[in-house]
């Protein structure tokens, strides 16, 4: 599942950089957001496909079961290629590495200009999605979700939001910006409904409420 993403060279960043022996890729992204998920109406409908079912254990869980952060070529992981897509003026070391840049946190509104400040979330959260079917899944399918660039899975958001979310499904936790939480229930229903999870009724009754108020 592995995506190119073209980095051009910025001369006159390199040309500085060359002076403390770091080349610097920069250019602006052009989209500085996941994938947008389907609209509300299409949501509603995925919803009602989910199957409602109570959530599992997390007997045998560990994120080293969902592999993260895989290469996705020209030398960057998955974090990287986030960072970037999510940001604005990003520029890039020779590693990948996010040296600098503009994100502003969709979940609160937040504006950061240091890669260290931010986590890439999982929309659902992987200890969500085990709970949801994936102690089922091959490691391979789970290494999927745990990287996925296609679909609304992953964000770039203030890390302590993101900490302050944890596993919760939406029925435990929203986004503080209450203006996200139509975006973000549909982000939610159409990860779960691409990768066939389930939902307990909880969840689902509040993803519904969210979504006929879109």
């Amino acid at each position: 599942m592995a995506k190119v993403y073209a980095r051009r060279v910025s001369i006159a960043a390199g040309a500085a950089a060359a002076l403390v022996g770091t080349l610097v890729f920069s250019g602006q992204s052009a989209q500085a957001a996941p994938p947008s998920p389907p609209d509300a109406a299409t949501a509603r409908t995925y919803l009602a496909d989910i199957k409602e079912q109570a959530e599992g254990p997390l007997d045998g869980y560990s994120r080293e079961k969902f592999p993260h952060w895989i290469d996705q070529g020209k030398n960057c992981n998955t974090r990287e290629v986030v960072l970037k897509r999510d940001g604005t003026d990003v520029q890039q070391d020779s590693s990948c590495a996010a040296v600098s840049g503009k994100w502003v946190s969709p979940y609160d509104g937040a504006t950061w200009t240091k890669a260290d400040d931010l986590d890439i979330d999982h929309v659902v959260p992987l200890a969500e999605a085990w709970r949801s079917g994936a102690a089922q899944w091959t490691t391979a399918r789970r290494q999927e979700l745990a990287n996925d660039l296609t679909h609304s899975q992953l964000i770039a958001v203030t890390d302590n939001v993101n900490q302050e979310k944890g596993d919760k499904d939406p029925a435990k936790w929203l986004p503080p910006k209450d203006s996200y939480h139509c975006e973000y229930a549909r982000m939610w229903v159409w990860v779960k409904h691409e990768y066939g999870m389930t939902a307990d009724s909880a969840e689902k009754a509040a993803l519904k409420k969210i979504l006929d108020g879109c």
